[in-house]
């Protein structure tokens, strides 16, 4: 019996990298994508490789949907080629870029710029990709703690989270004849690079952001990527149209 397959955007790095190789670990095949750096995305696939799975690493900016046919087209290439199936199981829309700025001050750029990767991209991805899913799949969107709780700087990025929170939740429903489960996750704080690796790297703001969460610590990537890996499984299989909030308790 064929092995389940995730397509994984941003999983060079960071979350993404965490989710592939925990699922991997479980047995499901990864397709991968990356903006701009291919040797952290072939250092994934020699990892995935090392633990008996299998993987291809695809390029992809998610923030230019004019790439997306040509990346579907790639998908049904690899798909065929590298794992012998003509569809896949899941789809985790995790890529994304971090932009801190305040109301007043975002400029038009960086507003287009968290537009594109946080909503447009993955609407319109996970549209060109819908015929390559296979019934009963999953899809699972990357939102935020803050589309729920508040801080300076972030007020754009956190309401094209809870855009994308509602989105999951009409696409479970639009999606439920083809019996495909969407749900969405809302990490909170984690020690990764992401928005410049502060929350990992920089001792005053980790132990700032710790003491608002109730298990007293910041979140680290194996909290997200092992939690992924049970969302996707079919023990949850009856999970649809949430938002799981994986924050440890993150400003209750």
């Amino acid at each position: 019996m064929a092995n389940k397959i995730a397509l994984i955007t941003g999983a060079s790095r960071g979350l993404g990298r965490n989710m592939a190789l925990h699922l991997a670990r479980r047995g499901v095949d990864i397709i991968g994508t990356y903006r701009s750096s291919s040797a952290e995305a072939e250092g994934l696939k020699q990892e995935i490789e090392a633990i008996g799975g299998n993987a291809a690493m695809l390029a992809l900016d998610v923030t230019d949907i004019a790439q997306f046919p040509a990346f579907a087209d790639h998908v049904v290439q690899t798909l065929k080629a590298r794992f012998d199936q003509e569809r896949f199981d899941f789809l985790v829309n995790n890529a994304g870029v971090g932009i801190a700025a305040n109301f007043a001050d975002i400029t038009p750029d960086e507003f287009d710029t968290l537009v594109a990767a946080h909503l447009r991209g993955p609407v319109f991805l996970t549209q060109r990709l819908l015929p390559r899913i296979k019934d009963g799949g999953r899809i699972l969107n990357v939102s935020s703690g803050f589309a729920r709780f508040t801080l300076p700087g972030y007020s754009v990025y956190a309401a094209l989270k809870a855009a994308i929170e509602v989105m999951s939740r009409f696409m479970a429903v639009e999606l439920g004849e083809r019996q495909i489960r969407v749900n969405a996750i809302a990490p909170g704080a984690i020690a990764t690079d992401f928005g410049g690796g502060a929350v990992r790297d920089n001792e005053a703001v980790n132990a700032f952001v710790a003491q608002g969460i109730a298990l007293g610590r910041v979140g680290l990537p194996d909290d997200i990527g092992g939690a992924v890996a049970a969302i996707l499984s079919d023990e949850m299989g009856w999970a649809n149209g949430t938002t799981f909030d994986i924050s440890g308790g993150q400003m209750l």
